[in-house]
């Protein structure tokens, strides 16, 4: 592991600076972030790490403007989203956002096709038929898109929902415990295709995960402790990242 340093938000896909957030408020209040800095670069996948309560879920909430900072700023390119009304977030994680999460989130009644292309058909675009092409394939799909969710096993569903992310072309994919509700096998092929995504498309790919295993698939590990940040792996893998969390908080 390396001594955490202070990156340079400017150059990163997406990067928080002093992020404070806290609920509630008086002598119940909790400090879910403590002043969190940190940048993920372009084309790189990153694992945010922590034990229950780190706030690494937090981190990704307020990193995706889907939660709102008490203090500090959230950039998205040149964009700080602490800046912006409800409806410019809205516009922002439609289109230059991608979410994968635990639970798939697919309309049961819209086929694979229709699901993958949701969000650009939310937002009047046009999907690009080559990348749309590539994506289904790289993902093993091209069988499976007249099917709905309820025909798919869980893991065809997390491929699905992977699609509907990459083939928008955003900024960052945002991944929540993607392998959350899959066997140990469909998961390493999520996290694999991940990584792949990162590989052949140049995609940014951000996850949280309490698992040292799905990290080592990431480019970079992340570790949170407290609301601070802990801890930076470069080229993670299980028994690093591991070892890694039972260091304390770098400068506390």
């Amino acid at each position: 592991m390396r001594t955490y340093e202070r990156p340079e938000p400017n150059l990163a896909a997406v990067a928080a600076v002093d992020l404070v957030k806290v609920y509630g408020s008086g002598e119940t209040a909790v400090r879910a972030l403590d002043g969190v800095t940190v940048a993920f670069e372009r084309a790189r996948f990153t694992a945010i790490m922590g034990s229950s309560g780190s706030g690494k879920s937090t981190l990704m909430h307020c990193l995706a403007g889907l939660d709102t900072a008490t203090s500090g700023r959230v950039l998205l390119g040149g964009t700080d989203l602490t800046r912006q009304s409800d409806r410019v977030l809205t516009r922002v994680r439609r289109e230059r956002i991608g979410f994968v999460f635990q639970a798939f989130n697919l309309l049961p009644q819209l086929t694979a096709e229709q699901n993958i292309t949701l969000p650009l058909d939310l937002s009047g675009r046009r999907p690009d038929r080559d990348l749309f092409a590539h994506v289904v394939e790289v993902l093993g799909l091209g069988e499976r898109l007249g099917h709905r969710p309820s025909e798919l096993s869980g893991g065809q569903q997390q491929r699905v929902a992977l699609a509907r992310a990459l083939v928008a072309r955003p900024e960052v994919v945002f991944a929540d415990e993607p392998t959350g509700n899959l066997d140990s096998r469909a998961g390493a092929e999520v996290l694999a295709l991940l990584r792949d995504s990162v590989r052949d498309l140049g995609q940014t790919v951000v996850m949280v995960t309490h698992d040292p295993v799905a990290a080592g698939y990431a480019d970079r590990a992340v570790l949170l402790a407290d609301g601070r940040i802990a801890g930076d792996v470069d080229a993670p893998d299980p028994a690093s990242v591991t070892e890694a969390l039972r260091v304390p908080a770098v400068g506390r």
